[in-house]
């Protein structure tokens, strides 16, 4: 398995190893109520075994109110509103948006990030060690230096590759593409920005790709991207474009690589906030953890489709080869 040094330093001082601390004796007769608010179709099982193995029993001593949006964001405020109406003990939100819609639904009830992008940029929290308000949790967002491997190991797999296109979603990721941008400079990489904020952008952004002749593909982490992430294969399939992703999913659905963050372990520690929180430490105190834990996934059959020939050095460096 192929850790980055700092990810492994990260995770030893940070304590996030994954193993959720020992059950509690729960108050007897005590029901938690906890809000679970996604752009995605369901709550994440992680999450869910986490929460039994620290002694949370749905149907018992645990109530779960899912709230799904079903891939259209523009329906998370409602939703949003329906978990305070309930008056669940704490909102977890999973994307950027959702978080965004739970801060702007109550200031009272605590909210855990199970994945945000720049919570201090965003203005969820103060500072990630004193967030200071209501909010807490995980960034999806890694340190400095993040941005450059994920174009390094793209150019790895493919080292011809000079002129990449990004899809990035503006709406939330403010500065994402000068980041990346700042990144690519230094490797001597040039990027076309694609702002695709909704899935009716598609067709206007393969058009510029087509248009701008990028010999690559960049896809940022947002919900439009992850839903039609076949959409966006086929099209890199159909122009051989090679594309990176930020997360697994895409790559076993047919695309070439994703080098992101462990959201297994970002979904398993939004578990252990919900529990400290409902045995009453305060979001106020609770520090943002960034991601430590990172994955590299790479689709050898999406390589042969693209007619691309992956090096030995870059197969030992993946965590997960899909042949």
């Amino acid at each position: 398995m192929w850790r980055t040094t700092i990810g492994i330093l990260l995770t030893l001082a940070l304590g996030i190893a994954g193993i959720p601390h020992a059950p509690h004796a729960q108050p007897p007769g005590k029901v938690y109520r906890v809000g679970y608010l996604t752009l995605e179709r369901g709550i994440d099982q992680r999450f869910r075994e986490t929460l039994a193995q620290l002694g949370y029993v749905e149907g018992q001593n645990l109530v779960l109110e899912g709230r799904f949006a079903q891939g259209n964001r523009d329906h998370l405020p409602a939703l949003a509103a329906e978990l305070v109406q309930l008056g669940v003990e704490v909102i977890v939100t999973v994307t950027t948006p959702a978080a965004f819609a739970a801060k702007d639904a109550t200031t009272t009830i605590h909210i855990v990030m199970a994945g945000a992008t720049t919570p201090v940029e965003s203005g969820f929290v103060t500072s990630l060690t004193r967030p200071g308000g209501n909010l807490t949790g995980l960034s999806n967002t890694p340190g400095p230096g993040f941005r450059r491997k994920q174009l390094e190991l793209l150019k790895d797999a493919v080292p011809t590759i000079s002129r990449v296109g990004v899809f990035w979603d503006s709406t939330f990721q403010s500065t994402l593409f000068s980041d990346v941008n700042a990144a690519a400079q230094a490797l001597g990489m040039t990027l076309l920005s694609v702002d695709v904020q909704r899935p009716e952008h598609f067709d206007a952004a393969f058009a510029t790709l087509i248009q701008e002749r990028v010999d690559a593909l960049v896809v940022s982490a947002a919900q439009q991207y992850y839903s039609h992430a076949k959409r966006i294969i086929d099209f890199a399939t159909t122009h051989r474009l090679p594309t990176r992703f930020t997360e697994p999913g895409s790559v076993e659905a047919g695309g070439l690589m994703a080098y992101s963050v462990d959201w297994s372990s970002i979904r398993r520690r939004a578990a252990v906030y919900v529990d400290k929180i409902l045995q009453g430490a305060k979001p106020a105190d609770l520090p943002v953890e960034q991601p430590a834990k990172f994955e590299l996934v790479l689709n050898l059959n999406a390589a042969r489709a693209l007619g691309l020939t992956i090096s030995p050095t870059f197969l030992f460096l993946a965590d997960k080869v899909i042949r």
